[in-house]
């Protein structure tokens, strides 16, 4: 049996404060030193580069992506699956759809870090056409780990003329 699902059950949102007790929790799943309520409060609320979206199906919150748009450049900050919901493609979904809206936004590229022992998301930015840049040595605060820069030129930057 497959752990793949239905995607077309899946929908998207912009993330709202109200949604901040779910993002917590499965950012507390999903990292070892994980962003705190506060944190999300004042990404949306006083970061104008910040760009932060929920994941659901008919359960609820499943996944949410955050990003900094600044200039033509889109920076992901977070990204995460609920644990119960990883392996059935869900990542790749959610990172994609950031992409798109990074493109629909104007930005031409994409950057993001990962911790270099994560070779299962390395894998799921690879297949997404991102590229190692460069290391930020002892980047994760809880281990002194480094942190693998990736980029990606994102392929049809958005052209529309504003009216």
């Amino acid at each position: 049996m497959s752990d793949a699902i239905e995607h077309s059950n899946i929908s998207f949102r912009k993330m709202r404060l109200a949604d901040i007790p779910f993002i917590v929790s499965i950012e507390q799943e999903a990292f070892t030193t994980p962003w705190t309520a506060e944190a999300f409060t004042n990404e949306l609320t006083n970061n104008h580069f910040a760009r932060y979206m929920v994941m659901e199906d008919a359960t609820g919150i499943i996944g949410y992506g955050g990003m900094w748009t600044i200039i033509d450049e889109a920076h992901i900050t977070n990204i995460a699956v609920r644990h119960d919901r990883r392996g059935m493609g869900l990542g790749e979904l959610l990172l994609r759809r950031q992409m798109a809206d990074a493109e629909e936004a104007g930005m031409l590229r994409m950057t993001l870090e990962v911790r270099v022992t994560n070779e299962r998301a390395q894998r799921l930015y690879g297949r997404l056409g991102f590229e190692p840049a460069g290391l930020r040595p002892g980047y994760y605060s809880d281990n002194n780990e480094d942190a693998l820069i990736m980029w990606v030129e994102l392929s049809a930057p958005w052209t529309g003329v504003q009216q």
